[in-house]
């Protein structure tokens, strides 16, 4: 997997950004907008997925990044239920929910491989650690050793 500077650059902040903006699309439309509580909260977990993903890249630990990452996953699920009460209360056509019920889904799905990758990368990293550990015993017990042997 290639390595990124920048959160924008990450192919599921991109997917999640394309979520949100046809989200905005969609609630944008009379009868959608009409509902004024159902169009706040949908754009608002809507946001919140592309802006979790942002936040935990730019907090620097991959434990902090897993979290929320996690955070942004959940409002996936969150936006999937208000998109399918508006497709029940006719606000969005069965193409238009089927579409952006995907587009959650496929989302959702990048987020948790994105949280698998990072989890394999942190436990390699502390494996990779624990061995550097363990390394720097035996050289400090080769040198004891060493220093024994030395000594009159």
């Amino acid at each position: 997997m290639p390595t990124y500077s920048c959160f924008e650059d990450l192919p599921v902040w991109q997917s999640a950004k394309k979520l949100a903006i046809e989200v905005y699309r969609a609630t944008s439309r009379p009868e959608f907008r009409a509902d004024y509580v159902l169009v706040r909260q949908a754009r608002a977990a809507a946001l919140s997925v592309s802006s979790n993903i942002a936040e935990g890249f730019e907090r620097g630990t991959t434990a902090q990044e897993i979290h929320f990452l996690g955070v942004a996953r959940g409002s996936c699920g969150e936006l999937r239920s208000q998109l399918s009460i508006a497709a029940e209360l006719k606000y969005l056509n069965d193409a238009e929910y089927q579409d952006l019920h995907e587009r959650c889904i496929t989302t959702s799905s990048q987020i948790t491989g994105f949280i698998a990758y990072l989890q394999s990368l942190d436990a390699k990293s502390q494996k990779s650690a624990s061995r550097i550990k363990e390394d720097q015993v035996i050289y400090i017990a080769e040198l004891s050793e060493q220093s024994n042997r030395e000594r009159p």
